[in-house]
This record gives structure tokens, sequence and C-alpha cells, in this order.
């Protein structure tokens, strides 16, 4: 397949297939040309790939676990680990935003002659401690 029959099937730009190749997460066949040959599974592959970036997945992480991506249905229980593991560190995130906006709550919430921006006094008074 051409990349533009990529592209097309896959609604990827040729740029985004390009940097993709570039990254190692795509190979294709050179003709004498320069045209760019891609087998036609390249569209799955593609498929899986977008699929993990829109659960989450980086670039880096899709590439870190390349072989685990390769065939889904033989690796199936790493990449149940893997989903796993992100939701795990979705959840530490929403624990993390949850904490910072009860702070900006109670900052926002602070007498109107209160600095929302002095530190909390528990911070400073550890902060003394430690001195």
């Amino acid at each position: 397949m051409r990349i533009g029959d990529v592209a097309q099937a896959t609604g990827i730009s040729r740029d985004t297939l390009r940097f993709y190749e570039k990254r190692g997460l795509l190979r294709a066949r050179r003709h004498a040309n320069g045209y760019r040959d891609y087998e036609p599974e390249a569209v799955q592959w593609l498929t899986y790939i977008r699929t993990a970036q829109a659960l989450g997945f980086t670039l880096a992480e899709i590439e870190a676990d390349l072989p685990l991506l390769a065939d889904p249905a033989a690796s199936s229980d790493a990449i149940r680990a893997a989903l796993r593991g992100k939701l795990a560190e979705i959840d530490r995130r929403i624990a993390g935003l949850a904490a910072l906006r009860g702070e900006l709550e109670r900052r926002v919430e602070l007498a109107p002659d209160d600095c929302p921006l002095r530190p909390a006094p528990q911070a400073a008074s550890a902060a003394n401690a430690a001195a």
C-alpha cells in the first residue's frame, strides 16, 4: 500500500505516518522510485497505536511495549496488565487533582484581607520546625 492509501484507510496524515516511520513504529519498503510501500497489516497496526493513544498511552510507552502490541491476541494478558497499570496511574492523578482542587477551593474562600497565595499555616510551621 502506498502512503496515500494508508492515510486514507486510517485517517492519519501522511506527515504523521512519516513521523511514526522515523520513530520506528511503522515500517515501509521503498520502491526504486523512492515511494513507500506498506504491508496491508500496517492499517491494523496503526489502529492499535491510535487506540492505545486514545486510552492514554504515550508514544514512548507504545514504543517500549512494541512487541507487546505487535500480536495482541498472543499477549492479551500483558496488554491487560498494561491497562491495569494505566488505570492505577489515572487513579493517582485523579487523587492528586482532587487534593489540589480542595486546596484551591480553600484558598478562594479565605477572608478578603488574607492573601490566597500566602503559604498554608501547616507548611509555614513545618518549614520553621525544619530550620
